[in-house]
């Protein structure tokens, strides 16, 4: 049957993986109608799937390529992904609400309804790790929409409508990842690649309960083998999921106790019993038996009484502690005798208001001849649906050698490929070598160290950045970032020891050092400061370091300062003029003479004017680089002013902001540069508006 090549259309393969059995639906959407091109169904031949989880993983990838072969010999086609769902075992559920604001008032697009669903999920993960401190990893499987909001009043469908925003009330569902990852195990050791994924309940109530029903107060029951999925709808939406881990094959179970026979004899026996009068089998002992229809419905009253109580408490819990005003059973499971009748009976509900749903309700999906039609077949053309709806939750990429299943949000990057894999943000970042600190002249300082080499990244062989967006089964390596050199500062690199002292002994103009000290003592310039070091530099001499650098004896030497006789406890400062006792000696002597050049005199003291300009225009050029070294950002609407450089990155930010990185807050980092994406070695410059937040 090869029509399938004709088809302008893509088609959907769906596989609804049950704990007693697999059916493969292949099909396509056809305006409103969903058309089934072809079905396979096979029930395990093991028990390798137990109360909705694969025990044995192979088991049942040998069955999902049965099916898939069987599929491709019906329709002519090469199937390489199939959609799924997950039975809800260990089901946790989370209701959010979000709201998208848009600059200016404009009509609702598709893209606006779907970036705000996938808003909502993303709060409805980042919340969900919030509340649940577990050591299993939770996956959301499945969301539903309650309520959408325009411009905060209740719509119905907020499409083409004009809103300033837009809203929602969301359910997101969640299971652990044993449940999840051995689905995608078996799916994979098949030969295929998941394309969509969803919760079993999700699936089933798109067909049993369309939306225009939804007004109602419906409560669905999908019992299948290991587990029972419930869903409620109200006021036009679907309002809690739930589970109960109670469901056919705790009624075989129950049969293969009374009758002494083993599960596959007790399955059997119960499915004739539908359909039959009397059943013959075989029991361990070897004896043949023959029980009535009726005697096996009796002797799995007790679990059929149980499994109902157990879904009609969960529907009440669901439903706010009421009873609803009917409800749908589907599944295989469901079709045991007497078990609608007892869930009306827990509920307080006419029988008439609780019933099997099969053929009746798929009146918009269009069967080839001879198909199943009953209620074993909804979940599975719910999980083809659910192609249509929404997009994949996870993908799969290698990291390192390493698979890693990452939760799509349509916006994956690199970065977030690294922080799943739980690489080091040491290691995502260039890093620094080990800053210094060291106090000058009382005043804390800390010299950074120089950046290292960054990450070393590629995608499927090409290098890339952090910020790459990455895609199924893409092919990440990372190599660490480096370390760069420790810190290393002299004294004459501080910005402190800029300048000299500049005197007049006797004179002659002399340019002095500035004296220095580390933790008490006398050291030069090019002294190589360690940590904790307490340093002073002095803008004056003392009279003992004056006359030791004039290779004079301090306690036969007078020093007049500026023409004034100075004590042994003086300082003498930038353009002090001294004159020591000798040379004030013979100056008196000169000017009795009358020896003094008047004219040299001045020529000196033009030559020392000159001097000082040219050091007064050295501090003010000085003082212009510093300013220029200056730089000022906007980060989060804040001034963050970098100082000390030439050139900044926005990697340094990190540096001078408060924001930890060290552990996962959301699905990514963003940065953003004037509203423009950011990449972590762009240079910023001066007034340059950042953004830097989790996603």
């Amino acid at each position: 049957m090869n029509q399938m090549n004709m088809l302008e259309v893509a088609p959907v393969f769906g596989l609804d993986i049950g704990t007693r059995s697999v059916v493969g639906t292949i099909g396509y959407k056809r305006g409103e109608t969903f058309v089934v091109v072809a079905q396979e169904i096979r029930e395990h031949q093991t028990r390798a799937m137990l109360d909705g989880q694969i025990h044995d993983i192979n088991r049942v990838a040998a069955t999902i390529a049965e099916i898939k072969e069987a599929l491709e010999k019906k329709s002519g086609l090469e199937l390489r992904e199939v959609c799924i769902a997950a039975a809800g075992r260990v089901l946790k559920t989370l209701n959010v609400h979000i709201d998208l604001e848009f600059e200016k008032e404009r009509n609702v697009t598709k893209e606006d309804i779907s970036t705000l669903a996938s808003m909502g999920i993303e709060k409805a993960f980042r919340q969900f790790q919030e509340e649940n401190d577990t050591e299993s990893h939770f996956y959301c499987v499945g969301y539903s929409v309650v309520k959408y909001y325009l411009n905060g009043m209740w719509m119905g469908q907020p499409e083409h409508h004009k809103a300033k925003n837009i809203g929602s009330d969301m359910i997101a569902t969640f299971l652990p990842d044993d449940v999840v990852d051995g689905l995608y195990s078996a799916v994979e050791l098949a030969g295929l690649k998941v394309a969509n994924m969803t919760l079993e309940p999700i699936a089933a109530i798109r067909i049993a309960i369309p939306e225009r029903f939804r007004l109602l107060n419906i409560a669905m029951i999908d019992v299948g083998a290991g587990t029972s999925d419930i869903s409620i709808t109200n006021d036009g939406s679907v309002i809690a999921f739930g589970m109960i881990p109670c469901a056919g094959d705790s009624i075989t179970e129950a049969l293969a106790k009374k009758c002494l026979i083993d599960f596959a004899t007790a399955e059997k026996i119960k499915k004739e019993s539908m359909t039959q009068k009397e059943i013959t089998y075989e029991d361990i002992m070897g004896l043949e038996q023959t029980v009535s229809s009726e005697e096996v419905i009796a002797m799995c009253q007790a679990e059929i009484d149980k499994m109902a109580k157990l879904a009609a408490d969960e529907i009440k819990r669901l439903n706010g502690g009421d009873s609803p005003s009917a409800v749908f059973i589907v599944g295989g499971g469901g079709k045991i005798h007497g078990f609608s009748r007892k869930i009306a009976e827990e509920l307080g509900l006419d029988p008439k208001r609780v019933a099997l749903r099969g053929e009746e309700i798929m009146k918009e999906v269009e069967f080839p001849e001879g198909s199943l039609k009953d209620s074993t077949i909804v979940t599975p053309i719910g999980i083809c649906l659910s192609y249509y709806e929404q997009n994949n939750n996870f993908i799969y990429v290698t990291f390192n050698g390493s698979k890693l299943k990452l939760y799509d949000n349509n916006k994956l990057a690199v970065v977030d490929a690294a922080v799943q894999a739980s690489f080091s943000r040491e290691g995502l970042f260039p890093r620094r070598g080990k800053e210094l600190h060291y106090t000058v002249n009382g005043k804390n300082r800390v010299t950074k160290g120089e950046y290292g080499e960054s990450a070393k990244i590629s995608v499927n062989g090409s290098p890339v950045d952090l910020g790459y967006a990455i895609k199924a089964n893409d092919v990440i390596t990372m190599e660490e970032s480096t370390a760069g050199a420790n810190a290393s500062v002299k004294v004459s690199d501080l910005v402190d020891y800029n300048g000299r002292i500049h005197v007049t002994v006797d004179g002659t103009a002399l340019e002095l050092k500035k004296p220095i000290k580390v933790n008490g003592k006398t050291e030069t310039e090019e002294y190589q400061i360690q940590e904790n070091d307490v340093v002073s530099i002095y803008s004056y001499y003392t009279y003992e370091q004056m006359t030791e650098y004039l290779n004079l004896n301090p306690e036969e030497t007078d020093m007049l300062v500026n023409g004034i006789k100075v004590a042994k406890d003086a300082a003498i400062y930038d353009n002090d003029v001294i004159t020591t006792r000798e040379a004030a000696f013979k100056k008196k002597e000169e000017e009795k003479a009358g020896e003094v050049n008047t004219e040299q005199a001045e020529e000196k003291k033009d030559t020392v004017h000159v001097f000082r300009d040219m050091i007064e225009d050295a501090a003010k050029e000085e003082t212009q680089q510093k300013e220029n070294a200056r730089l000022i950002v906007i980060v989060n609407q804040k001034p963050v002013v970098l100082e000390g450089r030439e050139l900044y990155r926005f990697v340094d930010l990190f540096d001078y902001i408060d924001f930890d990185t060290s552990k996962m807050r959301g699905n990514g980092i963003v940065t953003k540069v004037n509203g423009e994406n950011a990449q972590y070695t762009q240079e910023l410059k001066n007034g340059d508006k950042v953004e830097i937040y989790w996603s």
